[in-house]
C-alpha cells in the first residue's frame, strides 16, 4: 500500500523554506497559543489539539523550553488573541493558491495576502471560490525507528483498520531507516490519532493539509515565478500554510536543484 503521494512531493520541494527554523517556531506558538484558547485549558491529556500542536513542534526539534513557555503565556490572562482565516487566490499561468492564515490583526493579513499577489503576478480571489480544486487529508508522519516491534505488514494492516487510505515510506533522518507517512480522510483524523494511541505510537507530525485533487503543469520559467509567490507567503508571519496546484515536474525540480 505504498506509493508516491503529491503531499510528500510537494513537501520535498519547500524543504529549503521549512529549514527557516525561526519561521516554524513563530508558526508553532501560533498553534500552541489557539490549541490552548480554544481547547480551554493547558493540559495536552484533555486537550487534543494541544496535544497535537506539541507533537508537531517535538518533530520540528523546537526547544522544550520554548513550548513550555508558550503553554504558560498562552494559559495566563490576556494576552494575543489569533484569529484563523483562509484566502484563496491565483498565481502566475493560472495556477491555484489555497492559504491558511493564524492572525491577531486581521486588516493587517488580508493587506499583506492582497500585495503578496499583486506584486508577484497573482491576484486575490473570492473565498470559497477554488476549495473544490483540493482535497483536505489527514497526514501523520511516523518514526520508522520507533514502531515498538511492529513488522511493516502487521502495521499497515492496523493503519488500514484506522482509516488509512495510504501508506507511504519516506527517507528518515536516520541512515538506513524509513519514516513512514500516513494519509487518511480528513473526518477520519481523530480515529486515526485513536488507533495510533493504541499501538502505542507518537506521530513526528499530524497535519490536515490542503492537497490538489488535480495538478497543473507549466514551463520551468513560469513555474519559478509561481514558486517566488509561494516564498513570500512563507515568509509572512501570520500565514501558517499554503497550498498549490502547481504541478512538480521532474524538468522543474532539476533545475531548482541547480540554483
Amino acid at each position: 500500500m505504498s506509493g508516491h503521494s503529491k503531499w510528500s512531493k510537494i513537501k520535498r520541494a519547500k524543504g529549503a523554506q521549512d529549514a527557516k527554523r525561526g519561521k516554524i517556531f513563530t508558526k508553532l506558538n501560533k498553534e500552541i497559543t489557539i490549541a490552548v484558547k480554544e481547547g480551554g485549558n493547558p493540559d495536552p491529556d484533555s486537550n487534543p489539539r494541544l496535544r497535537l500542536a506539541i507533537q508537531n513542534a517535538k518533530g520540528a526539534n523546537m526547544p522544550k523550553d520554548n513550548v513550555e513557555r508558550a503553554i504558560k503565556k498562552a494559559s495566563g490572562e490576556g494576552g494575543e488573541a489569533f484569529h484563523e482565516t483562509t484566502y484563496e487566490g491565483y498565481a502566475p499561468g493560472g495556477i491555484a493558491i489555497f492559504v491558511e492564515t493564524m492572525t491577531d490583526n486581521l486588516n493587517r493579513t488580508v493587506a499583506s495576502v492582497r500585495s503578496i499577489f499583486s506584486k508577484n503576478g497573482g491576484n486575490l480571489g473570492t473565498n470559497g471560490s477554488l476549495t473544490f480544486l483540493f482535497d483536505r487529508k489527514s497526514v501523520f508522519v511516523l518514526d520508522g525507528n520507533a514502531l515498538n516491534g511492529m513488522d511493516h505488514d502487521e502495521l499497515e494492516m492496523e493503519l488500514i483498520d484506522g482509516g488509512a487510505e495510504d501508506v507511504e515510506y519516506i527517507p528518515s533522518e536516520v541512515e538506513g531507516v524509513n519514516d513512514i507517512e500516513v494519509t487518511a480522510a480528513f473526518e477520519d483524523f481523530g480515529m486515526m490519532q485513536s488507533k495510533l494511541e493504541e499501538l502505542g505510537i507518537e506521530p513526528k507530525m499530524a497535519s490536515t493539509p490542503r492537497i490538489p485533487k488535480t495538478t497543473e503543469s507549466l514551463d520551468v520559467s513560469t513555474a519559478k515565478r509561481v514558486l517566488h509567490l509561494v516564498d513570500k507567503f512563507e515568509d509572512d508571519d501570520d500565514i501558517q500554510n499554503v497550498y498549490h496546484n502547481l504541478e512538480l515536474t521532474d524538468e522543474l525540480l532539476a533545475a531548482l536543484e541547480e540554483e
